[in-house]
């Protein structure tokens, strides 16, 4: 059964709303997409607030805020005696190592995998991945190991990896079956999923998806030391080693990707902590003020979110203190803002008329040859609903798209299927814009169509809200079948 956290208010909690409302317009003023936030003080929900299309029963994409759970699992095995952080990571693994073991490999132990100091130049996570057999961990234990373990800081999701691959071997369990009745049912965390490898172990570096508020009730159990609702969870000696400085990540200054790294938490000034996830996933622990806050976002503005943070919301403890608020007006002008939050739908206040509705109306194109793998585009078009249907590697994927306005729906075009929103736009004469934002994710796709009707063909160029890749977005082309 799911548990909601308790809710306060402002004042009760001696928090500034002012404080709250400056935080949401810094995000706006500079761009940032912001799914979700959740503020937490002394354990009760100070503001929430959701961006709609976007709700609190969605879950969401995670990426590496997943690391800190997998941590968490590491430590449940060490408090029940499974593992110690100084054991040999080659002891695991007797028949996936290479020919040769390197001094520095046999070296290697599972606290260097924790503290991403395992002594390699780069991140293993792209050679795993093209592993010919799917064996993740033996690709890993064949690269070379360049440093004496301990010594050097380099992120590294394939050290995430096989701290899942380590658990898995020690209980038999995946990650998320381990951490099912020792963190997930505790804390009311339903339907948590994790993706797999090929050999069907947990990603541990990426992969999980949970909601917002099971983001906020993981943080403030790290707050509490590992107690929960009077039950101690996770051992208070594991909460402080994996969230102090195990290892240098850089000289500090104004950077919190500088500011130290723990075992798969970050620290970050003002004393704070962190776990977090590319394009805007965050659990940041605020010990000084007994505050939590969880967000989830689509932007790939990280230092910018965190600069908000200390510039405004930890403003509003220091303005406050624990003595109460009294800013009437600030508070019902941020619960009127909270709930007006949402993501737009590109919109033109005078859509301009197209022949293509008509004209073109259902014609199928068949595309060129293209990294994204398309093979053919249909677009139809009823009342104000487009209906864009794609055939890709062999299989059909429908979606609607409303005139100017969201269309929910589900899709397993990107992958698993998953809940969407559409919405279309014309920007001009024969010039089409499709929106699709995938709400369990950060990720927002925008497809401009051009049809040219002289010579029946159609060019398309896919663009990402946020993305790993630099490269500029595809051009894709089509004739009419």
């Amino acid at each position: 059964m799911s548990m909601s956290l308790p809710r306060k208010s402002q004042k009760e909690l001696g928090i500034s709303p002012s404080k709250i409302l400056d935080f949401i317009d810094y995000l706006e003023a500079h761009s940032i997409e912001v799914h979700s936030f959740m503020l937490l003080r002394h354990g009760h929900v100070a503001a929430e607030g959701w961006w709609h299309p976007y709700g609190p029963e969605l879950p969401h994409m995670l990426f590496s805020l997943s690391k800190s759970f997998t941590s968490t699992a590491i430590g449940l095995a060490v408090q029940e005696g499974k593992l110690s952080v100084d054991d040999p990571v080659i002891s695991f693994f007797p028949d996936e190592l290479p020919a040769e073991v390197s001094a520095n490999l046999s070296a290697m132990r599972i606290k260097h995998l924790l503290m991403m100091g395992t002594g390699h130049t780069f991140d293993t996570t792209s050679d795993m991945h093209q592993a010919p057999d799917g064996n993740w961990a033996r690709a890993f234990l064949a690269l070379s190991v360049e440093l004496e373990p301990g010594t050097h800081f380099l992120y590294n999701t394939g050290a995430t990896y096989m701290l899942s691959a380590i658990l898995q071997k020690v209980t038999g369990q995946t990650l998320l079956q381990f951490l099912q009745p020792r963190l997930f049912e505790p804390l009311g965390i339903t339907n948590p999923s994790w993706e797999s490898c090929p050999k069907g172990i947990n990603t541990g570096g990426f992969g999980l998806k949970v909601r917002t508020e099971d983001i906020a009730k993981f943080g403030q159990l790290y707050l509490q030391k590992g107690i929960w609702q009077g039950q101690r969870l996770v051992n208070e000696d594991w909460i402080a080693e994996a969230t102090a400085k195990q290892i240098s990540n850089g000289d500090g200054g104004e950077s919190d990707w500088a500011q130290g790294y723990g075992y798969q938490f970050w620290r970050c000034r003002h004393g704070v902590y962190r776990g977090d996830g590319a394009f805007g996933q965050f659990c940041i622990v605020i010990e000084e003020w007994d505050a939590v806050l969880a967000m989830t976002g689509g932007t790939n503005d990280l230092q910018g979110v965190l600069n908000g943070v200390w510039e405004h919301l930890i403003a509003a403890f220091k303005s406050s203190g624990s003595e109460a608020v009294e800013e009437p007006e600030a508070v019902e002008l941020l619960q009127g803002r909270l709930n007006q939050l949402k993501l737009e739908p590109p919109c033109l206040q005078q859509e301009p008329q197209s022949q293509w509705e008509m004209n073109a109306n259902k014609s199928c194109y068949r595309l060129e040859s293209n990294p994204l793998k398309l093979e053919t585009i249909q677009i139809e078009f009823v009342e104000d609903t487009a209906i864009l249907q794609i055939r890709a590697e062999g299989t059909d994927h429908r979606i609607e798209l409303g005139r100017q306005r969201w269309v929910p729906g589900r899709t397993s075009f990107f992958g698993e299927e998953e809940q969407i929103v559409g919405s279309y736009t014309w920007k001009e004469q024969g010039r089409l814009l499709l929106t699709i934002q995938r709400v369990e994710t950060p990720f927002c796709i925008t497809i401009s169509s051009e049809y040219r009707a002289a010579d029946d063909q159609i060019e398309l160029q896919v663009s990402w809200n946020a993305s790993f890749e630099p490269d500029e977005p595809p051009v894709l082309r089509g004739r009419r079948i």
